[in-house]
């Protein structure tokens, strides 16, 4: 089983390299079609608004401090037209080896623990 899943991920990890080369090569296709005036008046697009660009992100950064600082102090979600601030309440954690220890000289307790289901990431190496 092992073996397969191993031959599976490599699969995916090629196909996955070649979605990266079809796109490195688009990529290089197009800039041979752009002229160094067009690359020029490119760059030059970019400077134009680059100080506008900077200004509204740390516009926006500022904001969204603000704004999820608000919403904890506020205790509760906020919908507006556009965008909604979710408000999570506090997670509640446990110290799981300290009560697994517990549980063997207490088993009564076990009745109230559950076991979730296991799950599955995919990374890059």
């Amino acid at each position: 089983m092992t073996q397969q899943i191993r031959g599976q991920l490599e699969a995916l990890a090629e196909l996955m390299a070649q979605e990266d080369a079809i796109r490195l090569q688009k990529e290089a296709l197009k800039a041979t079609v752009l002229t160094d005036e067009i690359r020029q008046q490119l760059a030059d697009i970019d400077l134009e608004f680059a100080s506008q660009e900077e200004a509204v992100s740390e516009l926006i950064a500022t904001t969204r401090t603000e704004v999820m600082a608000a919403v904890l102090t506020h205790g509760a979600s906020v919908k507006a037209e556009r965008m909604q601030a979710v408000w999570s309440k506090p997670r509640t954690k446990w110290d799981t080896p300290g009560l697994l220890g517990f549980a063997q000289a207490h088993p009564e307790v076990a009745t109230f623990m559950s076991v979730g289901k296991a799950s599955v990431s995919l990374r890059k190496l």
